[in-house]
């Protein structure tokens, strides 16, 4: 089970080397984390968009190029499309957005004849290993369904349930949570958190231990489930995926951790047929080459399943 980054590292550096297909490649934190990658054995890249940019970016920031393979593409639609074609054609193991704006990036990973569509939810997962914390958190989801219905809810959970079991976590607790850990009728985040928990119940959803509503706090912290008499709950204080009611509640959170707490953190986006690498912008390097360690960890979780 990786409880952090550096368990997820020593995972990836286990299994077969993946190649990572990058769109739009021509920017300077997206060639330091791949060249960082490859050094660490993470992975391999091979880098599409314009090949000049890329050039002159490499030689700012002293990456050498020579080492990876370049396809020369300086319109950003075209290059999308021949970068996630190396994906759906098993070329590449996972894929990375580059510089390219994400409207665009989106339209190509659903691409009907060369994305990565399937009948599956798109959701997006954030892995998070927050110092203070034991062991690593899931968040969910933060970033792609803005107001998700329960059906929705239903999705983004097996989405997250893969990844955590990807990571090593066999049986994860998943904490719908809301303003409150009692449901009333009144907050539909309560009501569809009581359902989910009696779906998982029922064996309708699997791979996990689902336990909602829950506010944020039963979730994580063991001490306040003890204070509020929570303990007869199946998840005290020790959920490893939180399910947030809607993107903006998420969104807050994600945030918050990023800017204020002493944290690490990767991110993926799930439902696709390969991993799909949605970082911003303003991730840092070190998010971008752990949320490549982790695309690299579902990679090969999806080949033996």
């Amino acid at each position: 089970m990786s409880k952090s980054f550096d368990d997820l590292m020593s995972r990836v550096k286990s299994v077969e080397l993946k190649k990572v297909s990058v769109c739009c490649a021509q920017d300077s934190e997206v060639l330091e984390a791949v060249d960082e990658a490859k050094k660490q054995g993470i992975a391999d890249a091979i880098l599409v968009g314009d090949k000049a940019k890329m050039e002159e970016i490499a030689k700012e920031i002293g990456v050498d190029l020579s080492q990876f393979e370049i396809i020369d593409e300086p319109d950003m639609i075209a290059a999308s499309k021949k970068a996630v074609e190396l994906v759906h054609n098993g070329t590449a193991d996972m894929y990375m957005k580059g510089i390219i704006n994400t409207k665009d990036f989106l339209k190509s990973v659903l691409d009907k004849e060369v994305g990565l569509r399937t009948d599956k939810t798109l959701s997006h997962v954030c892995v998070f290993e927050i110092e203070g914390h034991e062991g690593m958190l899931f968040l969910t989801d933060v970033a792609f369904i803005p107001y998700p219905t329960l059906e929705d809810k239903v999705a983004i959970i097996n989405n997250t349930v893969e990844i955590a079991h990807a990571c090593g976590l066999d049986n994860p607790k998943v904490a719908p949570v809301a303003a409150v850990e009692v449901v009333n009728p009144k907050m539909p985040a309560t009501v569809d958190a009581d359902e989910l928990t009696k779906m998982c119940a029922e064996g309708k959803i699997k791979g996990c231990i689902v336990d909602g509503p829950l506010s944020l706090d039963l979730a994580i912290d063991r001490e306040a489930a003890k204070h509020k008499g929570a303990e007869g709950r199946q998840i005290v204080g020790d959920a490893d995926v939180i399910l947030f009611p809607d993107i903006h509640a998420g969104n807050l959170v994600y945030k918050t951790l990023t800017h204020l707490c002493p944290c690490k953190n990767g991110n993926i986006m799930t439902g696709t047929k390969a991993p799909v690498i949605l970082t911003s912008r303003s991730d840092s390097k070190e998010v971008k080459v752990n949320s490549l360690a982790l695309g690299a960890i579902v990679a090969e979780y999806l080949k033996n399943n």
